[in-house]
């Protein structure tokens, strides 16, 4: 198969699984365009991410807006799926524009841009989860990282670590380039 087969056959996979999950994603060429709606969880200290056996990094709570979905319900159900947990919404954080390369899945050759919601959950006061989550068919783990040692983590997004070590107030937009 040519290189441009093959990246016409990926292309279509992946508009096959946005399609079939209603995601607010879309392709053009090789480049893919979604909008997210993630979690920060912190609970005594930790703060949660999750991965999987196929990524060599940590990545936040959260996934694809589905169209007619509100962002905040989005995150809702995000953090359920992930976690089997029903969090709450504290307030929204940051508007999060990414310029990406992903090493997994249907992205692993795709140009990625992505704007996400970050949503602050109101912490219960204790980490039990009850997750059984799958992310593109690979089973997804969650690890709460300590606060202070998140930076010697390859954890993504990457402002997250700067972010939780100061106070804020309103919503900040924040664009990264995390192209490696």
């Amino acid at each position: 198969m040519s290189k441009t087969e093959d990246s016409s056959k990926l292309k279509q996979e992946y508009i096959d699984r946005d399609k079939a999950e209603r995601n607010c994603a879309f392709c053009v060429g090789n480049k893919w365009f979604r909008y997210r709606a993630a979690a920060i969880i912190v609970e005594g200290g930790y703060v949660l991410f999750a991965g999987n056996e196929k990524a060599d990094y940590l990545y936040s709570i959260g996934g694809a807006v589905h169209a007619g979905e509100t962002a905040e319900a989005a995150v809702k159900r995000e953090v359920f799926e992930e976690t089997g947990v029903e969090y709450e919404v504290d307030r929204l954080a940051v508007i999060h524009e990414n310029f990406f390369y992903d090493s997994f899945g249907l992205n692993e050759k795709l140009d990625c841009h992505e704007v996400a919601f970050y949503y602050i959950m109101k912490p219960r006061g204790n980490r039990e989860l009850k997750s059984d989550s799958y992310t593109m068919g690979i089973r997804e783990s969650m690890h709460w990282i300590p606060l202070e040692k998140l930076g010697e983590y390859k954890a993504f997004p990457s402002f997250i670590s700067e972010y939780l070590q100061t106070e804020h107030r309103g919503i900040e937009h924040i664009v990264t380039c995390e192209k490696t």
